[in-house]
């Protein structure tokens, strides 16, 4: 993770992060931080399951990315004293690659498909009578003798883990038993987070530490796991060790993390908006072009955390900057101008256009 515009990326991790990650996994739903409802739900089909020594409902678990839910497909596993098998969605290229998956899962065991809504569509086929009747049907022979054959399958579970649900097909859809969604974490959960995260790393925190790095986490386990790490390497050359407010603010200062957990692809975005576009409304199209950036990347990777900041508004006309965005840059020292004046026609019968203003700056015209 030595490049600073990945840190705060909840969808990218590399094979070292996913080593020390495993190991700040927590193991059952009791170490689980947050997600309560959810928790509370789980527990009691995992316990019902337990209890009638039956395989549990198929569970589809769906949210942003870096929330957590691998980890609960594990949790899963563990809670119903089962095995679990790992797969992806565009690994299993052909229905030939799940059919060898599925004859080989034994009685209750766990089959955890990450990015499920990437499963090609002869694959999909495959999984509906699997996961329905636990039967795989197979066709022996080509042509005019070729003939179906259906074979059981010991009882199972799949986990489903999807950070797009809309793009999961409705019969596939149907057929899990719980949909659970996986929302962000509050700033006091995180730092639950990061206090647990500290002690199993062996890294001495202060209170107002992990609530420092908590506060800088968009939300997200994943990140402010990998931000303790950070910090930590940084205490651990500068100073004692030690980790306390001051030490995480220098520390996040110098991978030009913000208050706000913004990085400096987030505030070029902002001031792109504010300085280039009079505040907006611009299309993503010129703001993409500003940034040399992807018009997807732009939607699917910057834009939703600035949205649930309050910092971006997404209108039909375009993007805005909120006067939260406003005063946010204006407090890092960046030229904020005035809002632009945009004209809109007046509602009488003359309809004369007139002037007007949004921001606080200026008054109608």
């Amino acid at each position: 993770m030595d490049d600073i515009s990945r840190i705060l990326a909840a969808d990218v991790q590399d094979d070292s992060e996913v080593v020390v990650d495993r190991t700040l996994r927590p193991r059952s739903l009791d170490e689980y931080v947050g997600q309560r409802e959810l928790k509370a739900n789980l527990s009691i089909l995992l316990g019902a399951a337990r209890q009638r020594g039956d395989a549990a409902d198929h569970v589809l678990l769906h949210g942003p990315p870096g929330l957590g839910k691998t980890t609960l497909a594990t949790i899963i596993a563990r809670e119903l004293g089962a095995n679990i098998r790992y797969a992806s969605g565009p690994a299993i290229e052909r229905a030939g690659d799940l059919a060898a998956i599925l004859t080989s899962l034994d009685e209750r065991d766990v089959l955890f498909i990450d990015e499920i809504h990437r499963l090609n569509r002869a694959v999909e086929e495959i999984l509906y009578p699997a996961m329905e009747d636990f039967a795989l049907d197979v066709m022996i022979g080509k042509g005019p003798s070729a003939r179906s054959l259906r074979l059981t399958l010991k009882p199972f579970t799949i986990v489903g883990a999807t950070t797009r649900a809309g793009r999961i097909s409705s019969p596939l859809r149907d057929r899990f038993g719980a949909t659970y969604r996986l929302d962000f974490y509050d700033v006091p959960d995180l730092t639950a987070i990061v206090n647990r995260s500290a002690k199993l790393l062996g890294v001495e925190i202060a209170a107002d530490g992990a609530a420092a790095i908590a506060r800088r986490g968009r939300g997200t386990p994943r990140v402010v796991n990998r931000l303790l790490r950070r910090v930590r390497d940084y205490a651990q050359i500068t100073g004692d060790g030690r980790v306390d407010a001051a030490t995480a603010d220098r520390a996040l200062a110098a991978l030009e993390i913000d208050d706000e957990g913004l990085d400096g692809t987030d505030r070029k975005l902002l001031a792109a908006i504010v300085q280039k576009f009079g505040s907006g409304p611009v299309g993503v199209q010129a703001l993409a072009a500003v940034l040399a950036e992807e018009p997807e990347t732009v939607e699917d990777v910057y834009e939703p955390f600035l949205l649930r900041l309050g910092f971006l508004d997404r209108t039909p006309q375009g993007r805005i900057a909120t006067d939260g965005a406003r005063a946010h840059l204006a407090k890092l020292g960046f030229d904020v101008p005035p809002r632009r004046l945009e004209p809109v026609m007046d509602a009488g019968p003359a309809a004369q256009p007139v002037l007007w203003d949004e921001g606080p700056e200026s008054s109608a015209q």
